[in-house]
């Protein structure tokens, strides 16, 4: 088995798709080894790799989840372009997250035993 890529395009709040999607990612780095599990953020997404989140009391923090699954090697990359778009740059993402582009999701695509897009 190579991995799962988790593809995520959603703002990370106003939906839970991307809270649903790392919180599977953790649940499998807690399982497996963390390099059979790599996430792409693109779209709006990339805004979830924005260091210096502060969400409401009780509320999911996404910010803290990529850090958790960073912490446990997992690969986690934005789309520059995408970050490009949305005024980020590489400075503005969470230490551990890097600039990626849509030949390394192709990549990813063709490594990856399952491709799971949220």
């Amino acid at each position: 088995m190579k991995g799962f890529l988790f593809i995520l395009n959603e703002p990370p709040y106003g939906s839970e798709k991307p809270w649903n999607a790392l919180r599977l990612a953790l649940t499998l780095a807690r399982q497996q080894d963390a390099d059979t599990i790599r996430i792409f953020l693109l779209g709006d997404s990339v805004i979830a790799a924005k260091h210096g989140q502060k969400v409401a009391q009780g509320y999911y923090n996404l910010e803290s989840m990529l850090k958790g699954l960073v912490s446990r090697g997992v690969n986690v990359v934005a789309c520059g372009t995408c970050m490009d778009a949305r005024g980020l740059g590489d400075d503005d993402l969470i230490k551990g997250i890097s600039r990626g582009s849509m030949d390394q999701l192709g990549e990813w695509s063709l490594w990856a035993d399952s491709v799971l897009v949220f």
